[in-house]
């Protein structure tokens, strides 16, 4: 005879069993990751992308930001103009030109001094911070550094060494004529922007295994070659990355050039940043400066574009 047994119904307590939660472990929801970045994503929509939008809402009229007054729905008609000013065009070609100098000073500088001091084996950290203290400087001190150092007179320091060693005969108004002026506004891009590049470098630089060096001049390889042959390929994504950066921070120059010369004289210096705030700010024509404004960023985007199609090829780094 087979045994079995008969479980006993429960008697009603008026509860439902539920597990209770294991308080040693964590409580954790998919949700609350993004709870974290509601503050900082807010903040991006107030302070970027809600300008931007408006900015391009200004762009389509006459804006007016004086009480009482009506902006006029003018369409396309602020771009219709941009693109018809000849100011506008002859800043963008001064932008054009000041991007590919000081682009090409920076990244030549910033390669060599790299170079250089990635073979300093004693203060190594100083050399680094010297060179980018220029770096984190502000672009308001040493634009009046520069308009010192340029500045006309026996006062000027380029004309005082000039004229000490016999240059020239009497001090140069550097600032005053469009071609001389340029040189000093070049150069404080030069200068302002080597170390950013110098640090870049000297970073990729220090990720390139010694061995290499050593079997390249093993096999009889001068240090030009080794620089061409072993240093720049195996660079080369660093490289394409500091272009498009520094070509990028070339055409935004602004303060450098508005507190040098403002533009002058008759728009020689002017660059597309000081044009479109002479115009908005200078002129309240709010909705042409924000159609200047959209149509320098257009032509931003095309030049990176180009860039990196140009420049992308193969961008691949030598393997070892």
């Amino acid at each position: 005879m087979s045994s079995f047994s008969i479980r006993r119904p429960q008697a009603a307590t008026g509860r439902t069993s539920q597990r209770r939660p294991d308080r040693s472990k964590p409580y954790y929801s998919p949700y609350i990751p993004y709870l974290f970045l509601i503050p900082g994503l807010a903040l991006y929509l107030i302070w970027s992308v809600y300008p931007l939008v408006y900015q391009l809402y200004i762009s389509f009229f006459d804006w007016r930001i004086i009480p009482g007054q009506t902006s006029e729905f003018v369409g396309l008609t602020n771009y219709q103009a941009v693109l018809a000013d000849k100011t506008f065009w002859l800043a963008m070609r001064n932008t054009a030109v000041y991007a590919v100098v000081t682009v090409a000073g920076q990244m030549i500088i910033g390669l060599t001094l790299a170079i250089l001091v990635n073979r300093v084996l004693i203060a190594r950290r100083f050399f680094r911070t010297v060179y980018y203290l220029p770096v984190v400087t502000s672009w308001v001190v040493v634009s009046f550094l520069f308009m010192y150092i340029f500045s006309p007179g026996d006062g000027g320091l380029i004309n005082f060494v000039l004229m000490k060693l016999g240059i020239i005969a009497k001090p140069v108004s550097w600032l005053a004529n469009s071609n001389t002026a340029w040189i000093a506004i070049y150069s404080l891009g030069i200068w302002k922007g080597m170390g950013w590049a110098m640090v870049i470098f000297l970073a990729a630089l220090q990720g390139i295994p010694t061995v290499l060096y050593e079997a390249a001049a093993i096999d009889g390889a001068t240090e030009w070659q080794r620089i061409r042959y072993l240093t720049l390929p195996l660079i080369r994504r660093t490289i394409f990355f500091v272009l498009i950066a520094l070509m990028i921070g070339g055409f935004q120059v602004f303060i450098s050039v508005l507190l040098i010369t403002g533009g002058g004289p008759l728009h020689r210096t002017e660059v597309a940043l000081t044009y479109m705030f002479d115009e908005a700010f200078g002129n309240l024509h709010f909705g042409y400066g924000a159609a200047l404004s959209y149509v320098l960023a257009i032509v931003i985007v095309l030049v990176s574009v180009v860039q990196a199609r140009f420049f992308g090829r193969g961008d691949e780094d030598l393997e070892y």
